[in-house]
């Protein structure tokens, strides 16, 4: 039985304004061995997100199978709203599926998806803002330029610059940045040869950008999401699922993958370091004030232009010829070509 009336009924939403979201999806099945530092890896990162933001976030945290004492701290987190969306998954569903749960409803107009490992560091949106308004086709925008992204998903990149000098090889502006990502995957070292040069876009006020990214971090327009497949992934982590959820709807809506020049986070792994710590601790709290994204263009969908670039242009690098051409027209020396070429293992993985 019924009584009375919802006092809720036909009352218009008055949420607080917001362009915004964070979505980190978090796997921590125990606390031991691989997972001992996870939580307090995974709370520096939202913690630092929220810090260093200078617009008012709002964070999406979907546990995928973690475990109840796990979750019970995430819940001390909302409580002391350092997180505004919970979603707690009792099974594993996956990485991707997590992301979806909730990606599918944000109607923010920028997205950042990121794993739960990453450091923010002051100026991390500022630098990915300014990429945007920079580049209006830009459709992800990672603030941790990797080593060797050139041709990674890049074609329509390629095509409208290759003979445009906006389009060429810069010496790398954070060789710090690059070893440090390269230790926290496991390497002891970075090679001098793979943190010399790196391929830049040129945009409006002179900006840089690096051509290329990786998916641990990046945000997105929102518009981007219009492309993604209408069922669920099939993956717990892996597969096709990050080409398809990920990468796909960029280049279906014409969206170049894009790093800031600098780099603007680190990727901390599974290992909590001393480091790490003393940069968490020296994070500044940035002043958050509104912004609606206004100056950032809105992607268009090219069916033509798409299959142009994906399914015939991208095909001449291939040709080792082709790009040791191209290669020397965008500014690598000789040296710098057979480095890229032969020395190189992971600008082919397209």
């Amino acid at each position: 039985m019924r009584k009375g009336e919802n006092i809720v009924r036909n009352k218009t939403l008055e949420l607080q304004p917001c362009s915004h979201r964070v979505i980190i999806p978090l796997y921590i099945p125990n606390e031991e061995g691989y997972y001992k530092d996870a939580f307090k890896i995974f709370k520096m990162c939202v913690l630092s997100v929220q810090k260093t933001a200078v617009s008012p976030l709002k964070i999406s945290v979907v546990s995928n199978g973690s475990t109840s004492k796990v979750n019970e701290r995430l819940f001390k987190l909302y409580e002391d709203n350092h997180i505004d969306e919970l979603i707690i998954e009792t099974e594993t569903i996956g990485k991707i599926n997590s992301i979806l749960k909730a990606l599918r409803t944000a109607e923010e107009r920028l997205i950042t998806i990121t794993d739960a490992d990453v450091l923010f560091l002051n100026d991390w949106e500022k630098a990915v803002l300014a990429t945007f308004e920079a580049f209006p086709k830009a459709g992800m925008v990672s603030p941790v330029p990797i080593y060797r992204t050139q041709l990674r998903h890049t074609g329509n990149i390629w095509m409208d610059y290759l003979f445009s000098s906006k389009l060429k090889f810069s010496p790398v502006k954070s060789p710090e940045g690059l070893t440090k990502f390269a230790k926290s995957v496991g390497w002891p070292d970075l090679e001098p040869h793979l943190k010399d040069v790196i391929a830049t876009l040129e945009g409006k006020n002179n900006t840089k950008a690096v051509v290329g990214n990786s998916h641990f971090v990046g945000t997105y327009k929102n518009e981007v999401f219009n492309k993604i497949p209408d069922t669920n992934s099939n993956y717990k982590l892996g597969g096709t699922s990050e080409y398809l959820y990920n990468d796909l709807p960029i280049l279906k809506m014409g969206g170049y993958q894009l790093a800031t020049y600098d780099n603007y986070a680190y990727h901390m792994g599974n290992a909590s370091e001393e480091w790490i710590e003393k940069e968490f601790e020296n994070l500044k709290t940035e002043e958050k004030h509104y912004n609606d994204f206004e100056a950032i263009s809105t992607l268009k969908a090219s069916p033509l232009k798409y299959i142009i670039s994906e399914k015939i242009f991208k095909k001449l690098f291939k040709y080792k010829g082709f790009k040791q051409w191209i290669y020397k027209q965008k500014g690598l020396t000789k040296e710098q070509i057979y480095n890229f070429l032969e020395r190189d293992f992971l600008s082919d993985k397209d």
